[in-house]
């Protein structure tokens, strides 16, 4: 219904371009220039349109009724009107001048054509019509038949208004009137941002908005309908007899929010009723009730607010969980999550995280986000020159599942985290440090304090040869403060608390030869072999002896086969000396295609006992590490990682990934497999597949399937499907996803693991959802 915006556009414009003539030489298509104050001596005051408030910020392109709540804002009226006509006359006895004529008058950007226009300076009154035009500049395009102004322009009266607006929206209104220079009303207003049927230009649209009356306040920045409907087709689907919602000229303004609807195994059928209040300029709040048929009202709240230095926002909520649903809990519940970012000068800023809430069951059935844990920080870093960053931090988690033994999960109090980079020096080497310090404290288990720095250099060469020599070395320092060590799963073994002080210094000198085959008709070539020599003090296997919190997740790839430590972390050193090699190898089509593949392993003179049983490190000579991307033509790409056995070259991990693209389909497709690791959960080798199509039917619909698999214990993971259609004007979307996530504790699927989602958007109006979980 937001076509009723245009005819106070029409009549503004029409205000802002009607400035009332004087006496000037008349003649055939003349040009005339009309100043600020109009007409020489005689002329009255030019006009200036009434405006409810200063000039809005920028707002999204006028679509529908928000046209007219925009009109005349941001134009110069103080700039000259400039008109030109075929003819011109003034009647000095009546007082009336009329301009005759393919007459156009513009001011600035806006442009007024019509086939006739004459002002009555004895009543005031101008009239303009015969084609009438008005060209906006932001692309609008208004026609009437016929258009008059009086009391000083501020009353108007428009008839048979049609309009093209921008986004490619029309409007149709039989009359339009403005009324005190701030009441604009429509008649018989129709508006749709359909396209017309190119086969047939009267058929109905897809869908149109209708009103018996709309009205424009804009004083108070509202628009009001009566008897407005909903046609889909030609056919109503929606009526209400009154209706109304903020202009569009108002950055923000308060009121109620589409409402939102959906039924759930929890909630039964639900809606959602927002309601938006705009406290002031830089803050707002948001209240959400939730109406349910299974559970008694809930209410969500979200408030925003806005510094000069910064910002805050809190999302939480409070309600009740019934007995006898689907869930095993009930009684009150709530949840806050919250965070703040504040620039305290140009180079440091601080913020903050807060989340809490009652339980996982409870956020899960009033739609808050399924989260196993929540975590909160405080925290200030800062930024300086091309290679400084600091970090200070807290940090806190909050265990949501009755099944986690919330006495071990950790306090950070605090983090310290700190690097600078030194540039290149003369040789064209560079100097990294950085420093990495924590205190953890736990209820049960281990509290654990650490003190960490890190010194790297590295220096590239190039010799005669094109081989690339790269020096690199790293020293690490650090220091371990612990308690309850014989209670912590973070440890191989038990042994009470203590403390520990280590450094450890990795050199290593990595050579490698590019041998490239210059460009010919089938492309080039390269084949580059690469060795590393890594050495520096054993370390043996005392580290399992001190606490490890940031080196639990370990894989061995060809991604860290060269890395110094190849710990994801620092409280498990790698030592010892060891040989890296590699041989990559890829070819290049003309065509923009490759393919390329790397394969290799790692030897060490002392076996470190640092890595676990199964890592693809606890031998003196480590598994195959290896990758393939094929990619020979543009719609098709196939990258595959795999880790073999040294012995009997059984795989340990793989992960393929492809993807086709044959015309508007899309492929896609995967496989996963790995052995168990001893840091994470489950306990068990995970084997899927993935397979997904997405594909677009013609120019306006798109589908797309998509699903995995687990073979290890033959069940679905996930599969999920959706189709769409979406044209100029509307957009129709449905969703269904159905996971089967599962709880490692119980070994039963997560209760909300389906979702149904169906969305209706009216492009430039409205958007419509429904929910089912």
């Amino acid at each position: 219904m937001r076509g009723a915006h245009v005819a106070a556009t029409a009549a503004a414009a029409l205000l802002v371009l009607a400035a009332p003539p004087g006496p000037r030489p008349l003649g055939s298509a003349a040009a005339q220039s009309l100043g600020p104050q109009g007409f020489a001596a005689e002329a009255l005051p030019a006009p200036v349109l009434p405006s409810a408030a200063p000039a809005a910020p920028a707002a999204p392109p006028a679509d529908g009724l928000d046209a007219l709540g925009r009109a005349g804002r941001g134009i110069d009226r103080s700039a000259p009107v400039t008109f030109t006509a075929d003819e011109v006359e003034y009647d000095h006895e009546r007082g009336v001048v009329t301009a005759r004529g393919r007459v156009e008058a513009w001011q600035g950007e806006r442009i007024l054509r019509a086939d006739e226009f004459t002002y009555d300076r004895n009543t005031g009154v101008a009239t303009a019509s015969g084609n009438v035009q008005l060209l906006e500049p932001d692309g609008q395009v208004l026609f009437a038949d016929r258009v008059e102004l009086s009391n000083e322009f501020r009353d108007g009266v428009l008839e048979g208004l049609r309009g093209l607006l921008a986004g490619n929206a029309r409007v149709a209104a039989t009359g339009a009137r403005r009324t005190s220079g701030t009441l604009f009303d429509l008649a018989r207003v129709v508006y749709s941002a359909c396209e017309p049927c190119a086969t047939d230009p009267l058929a109905p649209p897809i869908w149109q908005l209708r009103a018996r009356v709309a009205t424009l306040d804009q004083q108070a920045r509202q628009v009001r309908y009566r008897d407005a409907s909903l046609m889909l087709a030609g056919v109503p689907v929606l009526y209400t007899p009154y209706f109304a919602h903020p202009d569009g000229t108002a950055p923000r303004q308060s009121g109620f929010l589409t409402p939102y609807v959906g039924l759930t195994r929890f909630l039964g059928a639900f809606a959602e009723l927002p309601y938006y209040w705009a406290i002031d300029e830089s803050q707002d709040l948001t209240l959400t009730p939730i109406l349910s048929t299974r559970q008694v009202p809930n209410l969500g709240a979200e408030y925003r607010r806005r510094f000069n230095f910064g910002e805050i926002e809190a999302r939480g909520s409070i309600g009740y969980l019934r007995e006898g649903t689907a869930l095993d809990e009930s009684g009150f519940g709530w949840h806050l999550f919250s965070r703040g970012l504040f620039a305290l000068d140009e180079n440091w800023r601080a913020g903050f995280d807060f989340n809490r809430a009652s339980g996982e069951n409870y956020l899960r059935a009033f739609r808050y986000g399924v989260r196993r844990y929540l975590p909160s920080s405080a925290y200030t870093e800062g930024f300086w020159g091309a290679g400084g960053y600091a970090r200070f931090d807290l940090r806190g988690y909050q265990s949501l599942r009755p099944t986690d033994d919330s006495g071990v999960i950790p306090y950070v109090l605090p983090n310290l985290y700190a690097d600078w980079w030194s540039g290149r020096d003369p040789l064209g080497g560079y100097l990294t440090l950085d420093t990495w310090n924590f205190a953890i404290r736990r209820e049960s288990g281990t509290s654990t304090r650490r003190l960490a720095a890190r010194a790297r250099y590295e220096l590239p060469y190039i010799d005669s040869l094109g081989s690339v020599w790269t020096f690199r070395s790293q020293l690490d320092t650090l220091a371990w403060w612990w308690d309850d060590l014989d209670r912590a799963p973070n440890f191989a073994i038990g042994g009470g608390g203590g403390s520990e002080a280590r450094a450890n210094l990795r050199l290593a000198l990595d050579w490698r030869l590019p041998l490239v085959r210059p460009a010919g008709e089938w492309g080039s070539q390269l084949v580059e072999p690469r060795v590393q020599l890594v050495t520096g003090p054993n370390v043996g296997g005392s580290y399992r002896l001190l606490p490890n919190e940031d080196s639990l997740d370990f894989e061995f790839s060809d991604a860290n086969l060269f890395d110094l430590n190849r710990f994801t972390g620092r409280d498990r050193q790698e030592g010892g000396t060891r040989v890296d090699a590699a041989l990559r190898g890829a070819w290049y089509f003309p065509n923009g295609g490759l393919v390329e593949g790397l394969v290799g392993r790692s030897f060490r003179l002392v076996q470190d006992a640092n890595f676990d049983p199964g890592s693809g490190l606890e031998d003196r000579s480590s598994d195959w590490v290896g990758r393939v991307r094929l990619s020979p033509v543009p719609w098709f790409e196939l990258i595959g990682r795999a880790r073999l056995d040294k012995d009997t070259g059984q795989r340990n991990m793989t992960d393929i990934t492809g993807v086709l693209n044959i015309g508007p389909t899309s492929f896609s497709a995967g496989y996963l497999y790995t052995v168990p690791s001893p840091g994470l959960q489950p306990q068990r080798t995970r084997e899927e597949i993935a397979l997904g199509v997405n594909a677009r039917i013609g120019e306006y619909w798109r589908v797309g399937v998509f699903g995995r698999y687990d073979i290890d214990i033959n069940r679905p993971v996930l599969y999920a499907a959706s189709v769409a259609y979406e044209d100029e004007c509307l957009l129709v979307e449905g969703r269904f996803v159905r996971n089967y996530a599962e709880d490692p504790a119980t070994q039963r699927l997560y209760p909300s693991n389906t979702l149904l989602l169906l969305r209706i958007g009216l492009k430039t109006v409205a958007d419509f959802g429904f929910r089912a979980i």
